[in-house]
């Protein structure tokens, strides 16, 4: 947003609008009414048109064409059209957004958009999922579903992104939405098995359940029994990969058996392939199948379910989405062969497997177009992935040992081969030991359509391992031709202040720019100070800022916010900069900052 313009009147009609699911509006009756007037108590009565109010016309029209705009990005830009296109645009959106949960307040945002229906909310930078931050730094939903709770009792959706949620939230959320209908929790900390109960047995509508990569507290609750027992359920999607406690398993084959929508099932690791098997012959519709462990510790003979498991997942006819196999068992991977050719998404991030074996999967899945997989694929196997998955648009490649004293296992040769292969490829992530500046420059120019750029180079400013070079001139490249990058992550790469000039004068979309362990220092800082405004957040740890380098941040830019954080206070000196995060907020420095966070003013 440009402009603070909440102060700008807005409509008091507290009820969800039958016009944001494509009813006729009631606004539109606003425009045919007449006024009358008595010529005289016994004389006749005429009746005198009057026009309506052009800026009303224009408002109505609005709001029947805007209901129609889905996208974020149209939507902000049809709000700076004018004050009457801002107010309109408020009124229509039903959906709303908040990239970082500090960059508004829970009121005003409330304030502005009355008519919402699903909420979206992000809070702490991705690199707290490396453990780079400290524990306490912040992003409690509790102001969040507080306010919800009286501004929106309609409410049917929430979405939360690396929030530190109690179960006391998800008690209050369970209570004040009455048409709930769906939860998806990601990265998120801070509740147990106590407040899923409360939600499976308090949200009769609820159709969505999904935690993903989420820490859940195990208190000895029986969760997935607490789901409605009598009856058919809404249940179309349910996600508990990441929930580490047991499970009771009839609960959960009576639930699905209960849910004929049901699309999506991820399991968690302490469901065997021969339940796994009993589940999907009970749900054949599924599109979507977390396997949990993909093992079978109890088997006699090693793969002695895996015809079954063949069987049950050749009659998933809809299947496009695989992920789990966390304690793969080899004999059982020739199972999803059957499944393969129509997959669209698979997940081998947790499969612990050799590149032979990840290469006789992928020459069955042309149709990929998200894979994430372990640095075991090996270059071969992503040379593989180039030759066989021309539509891919979003790898990641994690690291099975993230120690750098080691080759590696995937290189500037699979970078490269991606980048020839894949040309739709808009999404990144790859972790390798060395790169070349000519395997990133390729990437830069082969994918024109690339948004996400994520590349950890293990081993510490390591130069171009072909030429020696600094890895400098592949910044100039990312900076030359990323006009679309809206996402740039960089780890341990990099030799001066060039590489990071570069990508800040040259990427103008970009949005969200993370640093790690590069030597770039107060210059190639002050270097975007044009773009700083335009940006969501900075995030920059373990490079070479200077506190005084970062207030001059704070003076030529006040609207926005400078934090510095101290990691691990007894080895950050005063006079580095451990952690400096950024980002543009309409309320200024929170606070609710924990001691080890500086707010610089």
């Amino acid at each position: 947003m440009r402009k603070d313009r909440t102060g700008i009147s807005q409509d008091d009609d507290r009820s969800p609008p039958a016009d944001l699911r494509g009813a006729e509006s009631s606004n539109k009756t606003r425009n045919c009414c007449g006024v009358g007037s008595v010529s005289g108590s016994t004389g006749p009565i005429s009746m005198e048109f009057q026009a309506p109010c052009p800026d009303q016309v224009l408002e109505n029209v609005l709001e029947n064409v805007l209901q129609f705009l889905s996208s974020r990005r149209d939507r902000n830009a049809a709000s700076l059209v004018c004050k009457s296109w801002w107010r309109v645009e408020a009124l229509t959106r039903s959906d709303l957004y908040i990239g970082n949960c500090y960059s508004v307040s829970p009121r005003r945002a409330m304030s502005r958009f009355s008519r919402v229906q699903s909420v979206s909310i992000k809070g702490r930078p991705r690199f707290a999922d490396f453990n780079l931050m400290p524990i306490d730094w912040g992003a409690h939903f509790t102001p969040w579903v507080t306010a919800m709770a009286s501004a929106y009792p309609w409410l049917e959706k929430v979405y939360l992104k690396r929030m530190s949620v109690t179960d006391d939230d998800l008690a209050l959320l369970a209570e004040s939405f009455p048409s709930f209908k769906e939860l998806v929790i990601v990265c998120c900390d801070g509740f147990s098995t106590s407040g899923l109960a409360i939600v499976a047995s308090d949200c009769r509508q609820l159709k969505v359940l999904d935690l993903i990569e989420s820490e859940v507290t195990d208190d000895d609750v029986d969760w997935i029994a607490c789901f409605p027992e009598s009856g058919a359920t809404c249940l179309e999607s349910l996600i508990f990969d990441c929930v580490e406690c047991s499970i009771n398993f009839d609960a959960l084959e009576s639930l699905v058996v209960r849910s004929p929508s049901l699309k999506k099932l991820r399991l968690n690791c302490n469901v065997s392939i021969g339940q796994l098997c009993r589940l999907i012959v009970r749900a054949p519709q599924l599109t979507h199948l977390g396997t949990g462990s993909y093992s079978s510790p109890d088997d006699a003979v090693p793969g002695e379910h895996a015809s079954d498991l063949q069987s049950a997942l050749s009659a998933c006819k809809s299947l496009v989405c695989l992920s789990g196999f966390k304690e793969m068992l080899p004999d059982y991977l020739p199972a999803i062969y059957p499944v393969c050719a129509n997959l669209t998404s698979l997940n081998f991030s947790y499969a612990n497997i050799h590149s032979d074996q990840i290469i006789s999967v992928i020459f069955h899945c042309h149709n990929l177009q998200v894979l994430w997989v372990l640095d075991s694929i090996r270059d071969e196997g992503l040379q593989a992935v180039a030759s066989t998955c021309k539509d891919l648009r979003e790898l990641r490649v994690f690291p099975l040992d993230a120690r750098g004293d080691n080759e590696g296992p995937v290189s500037d040769v699979g970078l490269q081969a991606i980048s020839e292969g894949c040309r739709k490829l808009r999404s990144i992530l790859y972790f390798c030991q060395h790169m070349t500046n000519a395997a990133v420059i390729a990437m830069s120019r082969n994918c024109p359509d690339l948004e996400v750029f994520r590349l950890c180079i293990i081993a510490l400013h390591s130069p171009d391992h072909v030429t020696g070079k600094p890895m400098d001139e592949a910044f100039g490249y990312i900076g030359k031709y990323g006009k679309l990058l809206r996402t740039l992550s960089v780890a341990f790469a990099g030799d001066s202040d060039m590489g990071l000039k570069y990508v800040l004068e040259g990427c103008p979309r970009l949005q969200k720019l993370e640093i790690r362990d590069s030597p770039f220092g107060d210059a190639a800082l002050h270097s975007g100070l044009h773009h700083y405004y335009n940006m969501r957040f900075l995030w920059m740890s373990s490079c070479r800022l200077s506190p005084k380098g970062c207030q001059e941040i704070v003076r030529a830019l006040p609207r926005l916010v400078v934090e510095v954080i101290k990691h691990d206070v007894a080895v950050c000196p005063d006079d580095t900069v451990d952690i400096l995060y950024m980002y543009r907020s309409l309320e200024g420095p929170r606070d609710d900052a924990p001691k080890v966070v500086t707010i610089l003013q």
